[in-house]
């Protein structure tokens, strides 16, 4: 079995029932969430197809939204994510080209720009899942900020998360 599906296999078991048992009810003035499970999908190998991507992502984030009680938010939102995160990684690609298996994350690639590949889809998804939650954009200014906040929460977490999963590549 290939080290980075050992990691990837390891991260969704991780992550995805802390968010819905833990992070489900962290809310920071009741404003700001923290949707960490993202990471499984932000260290999905480059080298992945954009249609296996979006697989992936519609079944996280209907486990997500199982537990959210959200019918299909989280879902569209991770979709969405997932078709972006192919231009955005073609656009944003490190001078020297991304490596053949490795993993997009901190330890590979250095903070910066990590936080520049994450932070726009974090906030796409944070968009998303707040308009639609919204339905409709009377509530454009709220939903832009809830958004906001929970992007910076988000990847807070999840840059935190990784110094302790993934310290460094060996």
């Amino acid at each position: 079995m290939n080290r980075s599906l050992i990691r990837i296999i390891f991260t969704f078991a991780l992550l995805l029932p802390l968010q819905v048992l833990v992070f489900r009810n962290f809310v920071v003035f009741g404003t700001g969430f923290s949707f960490i499970y993202l990471l499984c999908l932000l260290m999905l190998p480059v080298e992945m197809s954009v249609i296996t991507g979006m697989i992936v992502a519609l079944f996280t984030g209907l486990a997500v939204d199982l537990f959210y009680h959200t019918l299909g938010i989280h879902a569209a939102a991770s979709v969405f994510l997932m078709f972006l995160r192919y231009h955005w990684l073609r656009m944003n690609g490190p001078r020297s080209g991304y490596e053949v298996n490795h993993l997009p994350l901190l330890s590979n690639y250095g903070l910066s720009w990590f936080i520049g590949y994450a932070l726009p889809l974090i906030f796409v998804h944070s968009l998303v899942v707040f308009f639609v939650e919204a339905g409709n954009v009377a509530l454009f200014w709220q939903s832009t900020f809830r958004a906001l906040i929970t992007t910076i929460i988000s990847l807070i977490f999840i840059v935190i998360s990784q110094y302790f999963l993934y310290p460094r590549e060996q």
